[in-house]
């Protein structure tokens, strides 16, 4: 029987580890932590009873996900719940921008330019399918509906610095510009709208869900799936070499996916990697980092603005110009005064995250990448700045900066959880040029984590997409196999 480890139970990790497993191959799946999950786990992290996301939290991308949609995972207990609202940006003048799937809440909150916005995404968010179906692939593929994914890439290829110029107001442009600092990188050059095009259109299309119970559910589920499928996972094991591998299972196995960063293949891989392709990795480069900051709160967030309560996601940035500013000096290195802050209130449409005496907030803060201060208080104070008495409300707090999340997952190199820069070359080519990028030159061994084609987010793509590639190269060796003059 064919054989595979994956190394990595991120989603990515558990992805290819079912797509093998619903082949017939024998899968494990080795996790160096206690818990798999990878960035899909959920914790007491502040008082008890309190349910915080570690990592990822909201997911349009997973709802959005051809692969997991195709696993019927609510069968497996997934429930998504979507907030009424989905986004929501305050400015320091008390307005704010909305969005969600309710095609008129975000034109009433933009006012002057609700016409403009509609322009802007109305063709993504009515061919949303279609254009998931192209974004979702790795960029060198033949187009199933060119015009729908031409239309798209002309605005998505802007900086976001000048897309934002096509509106009249300040709402729509921090709304959209806010969105686009997902891509943890400077706003102002080739490509940078991609992630904000992406994501807005996603949040009118399918929402910004949340998963009830925690992000963790997401990974409860796709283990259920694994196990009915016939594959096992093995916790607490660091792999470091191919041989240990082969150790766990009792032979050396046929496939081998790393759901890593590539620093990890490298560490992994090492020597065994064509030079060409040790090279690419060695010089592949990752982003500024998160600092996250978790808190307990008595009540609700005293928003200036009311609609920012019924929010499942609040983005903290103030206007579109100092977005741009904060981030662009976040990768040169400088840690800002007021940083971009996300913040997730989840249990506004998920109260089984609550206690009977508290709430849980979510947050974190865009910072340098390898940042070693405190950034707490700057994320204190930029919730204070649109929620003046947020503080007084506060029960107790957790923190994780950089150092402390790359060593819960070691995915997040220097903090950077997009497990790499979203520069122009590496949005379109991560982690390398190259026709398979899942391959990495060495037989039976394939890249399938977030550093590899759609890149980051909780959608599986990434693993499922390592694991057609490993299942093809499989079927292409049997025919040659089969060929007369090579038995």
């Amino acid at each position: 029987m064919t054989t595979a480890v994956v190394v990595g139970s991120g989603p990515n990790g558990l992805a290819a580890a079912v797509r093998l497993a619903q082949s017939g191959i024998d899968v494990t799946v080795v996790e160096a932590g206690s818990r798999p999950g990878g960035g899909t786990r959920t914790g007491e992290l502040t008082v008890p009873g309190l349910l915080h996301d570690e990592c990822a939290a909201f997911h349009p991308t997973g709802v959005a996900s051809p692969y997991l949609a195709s696993l019927d995972l609510e069968r497996y207990g997934l429930r998504w719940l979507w907030p009424e609202i989905d986004l929501a940006h305050p400015l320091d003048d008390g307005r704010a921008g909305l969005a969600g799937r309710d095609r008129a809440l975000t034109p009433a909150s933009l006012g002057a330019d609700a016409t403009r916005w509609s322009r802007m995404f109305d063709a993504a968010v009515d061919r949303f399918d279609d254009l998931i179906d192209e974004v979702f692939r790795p960029i060198l593929h033949v187009p199933r509906h060119p015009l729908t994914l031409g239309r798209f890439g002309v605005r998505a290829a802007m900086p976001a610095t000048v897309a934002v110029r096509y509106f009249r107001d300040e709402p729509a442009k921090a709304l959209f510009m806010g969105v686009a600092a997902h891509a943890f990188h400077r706003l102002d050059g080739p490509l940078s709208s991609s992630v904000g095009m992406m994501l807005t259109a996603a949040a009118h299309a399918v929402g910004w869900p949340v998963a009830e119970g925690g992000s963790e559910a997401i990974a409860r589920a796709l283990l259920a799936k694994l196990s009915e499928s016939g594959g096992t996972v093995i916790t607490d094991v660091r792999v470091t070499s191919p041989a240990m591998l082969a150790d766990l299972i009792g032979s050396k196995p046929d496939l081998v996916l790393l759901d890593t960063a590539p620093a990890g293949v490298l560490q992994i891989v090492g020597d065994a990697l064509p030079a060409h392709v040790r090279r690419s990795l060695t010089r592949y480069s990752y982003g500024p980092a998160a600092f996250k900051v978790d808190f307990a709160i008595d009540g609700d967030i005293p928003w200036t603005n009311d609609d920012c309560r019924r929010a499942g996601t609040v983005h903290l940035g103030g206007s579109a110009e100092q977005i741009a500013h904060t981030e662009l000096g976040t990768v040169r290195g400088r840690m800002a005064e007021q940083p971009f802050v996300l913040l997730g209130q989840q249990y506004v449409i998920d109260p089984s995250r609550s206690s009977p005496t508290a709430n849980p907030i979510y947050a974190y803060a865009h910072v340098p990448h390898g940042y070693s201060g405190d950034a707490t208080e700057a994320v204190t104070r930029q919730i204070e700045r649109f929620a003046p008495g947020f503080r007084d409300r506060i029960l107790a707090v957790s923190t994780r900066g950089p150092a402390a999340l790359e060593a819960d997952n070691a995915n997040y190199v220097g903090g950077d959880i997009s497990a790499g820069a979203n520069t122009m070359r590496q949005v379109v080519m991560r982690p390398r040029i190259a026709v398979d990028p899942y391959a990495l030159g060495v037989p039976g061994v394939y890249l399938c984590s977030a550093a590899t084609p759609p890149g980051a987010g909780v959608h599986g793509m990434g693993g499922f997409h390592a694991a057609e590639s490993a299942l093809a190269d499989l079927e292409s060796g049997a025919r040659d196999r089969r060929r007369p003059g090579n038995r």
